[in-house]
């Protein structure tokens, strides 16, 4: 997979190439990672990256001449069976906000092209111009899109065939059904008075699983009651469920 970034800063996206499951990606080719800085491409004496916006207001924008030739150039610099098909995207607080459905489908393409803003903004002709689809981490507003666009890299790595020791572990998180990740435990068996569920020693397999699945269920009602309102559940599922809101409801009564 080709990602090629529009930063102003690449030098922030060393905490992502260089270190841990992303740095060990990359390093491997998982993922073939390039830099476009608009400064690059500025043609004034000062290579000056922000002007202020028309109408007036706080702020500055990006300029819009450097950073359309960098993401041109960016476009480009990809393999040229690619350059037709790359999705341009805008890491942005007024963009659709991301998933692991969304990972998982930008994840299976074969380039893409992550614009980070900074300032206000970019201008709208850009956006109309040359953005496939804006993204956003949540509902806040960032200093710059690095930070975005390293979470959503980071997330589409851990993600590749080959990148995580145990295939099982991306296919197990938190979300990749809709659901939350069950409780997990280790050492010590007995912390401060509180013990490691006797399921989990008993050695049953069978009922391990069927306790992680209740407890999936039960953690995604606690935690995010939302995501249940999306998903269809199974007769056993709702049973799971309800059975673990009885345990619950009991526990605090």
């Amino acid at each position: 997979m080709q990602v090629a970034v529009v930063t102003l800063f690449p030098e922030m996206f060393a905490a992502l190439t260089e270190h841990g499951v992303s740095g060990r990606g990359i390093e491997s080719g998982l993922l073939e990672l390039s830099f476009w800085n608009p400064r690059d491409y500025c043609t004034d004496k000062h290579r000056n990256v922000d002007d202020k916006p028309f109408g007036g207001g706080p702020g500055m924008l990006m300029k819009t001449e450097p950073l359309l030739a960098t993401i041109g150039a960016a476009r480009a610099g990809l393999a040229e069976q690619e350059r037709l098909q790359t999705r341009c995207i805008y890491l942005s607080p007024q963009g659709q906000r991301i998933n692991h459905q969304k990972v998982t489908e930008l994840a299976a393409l074969k380039s893409i092209t992550l614009v980070c803003g900074r300032y206000q903004g970019i201008d709208a002709r850009v956006i109309e111009a040359e953005i496939d689809e804006e993204l956003s981490l949540g509902d806040f507003v960032l200093s710059g899109g690095e930070f975005a666009a390293m979470a959503l890299l980071d997330a589409m790595i851990r993600i590749q065939p080959g990148a995580l020791g145990d295939e099982g572990s991306a296919t197990q998180d938190s979300l990749t059904d809709g659901l939350l990740h069950a409780p997990e435990y280790t050492r010590p068996q007995l912390y401060e008075d509180r013990a490691v569920p006797p399921v989990l020693l008993s050695g049953d397999h069978a009922a391990i699983a069927r306790w992680r699945s209740k407890q999936r269920l039960g953690v995604t009602w606690l935690k995010r009651p939302d995501l249940l309102d999306r998903l269809e559940l199974s007769q056993e599922q709702q049973a799971l469920l309800d059975e673990f809101k009885q345990e619950y409801r009991a526990d605090i009564a």
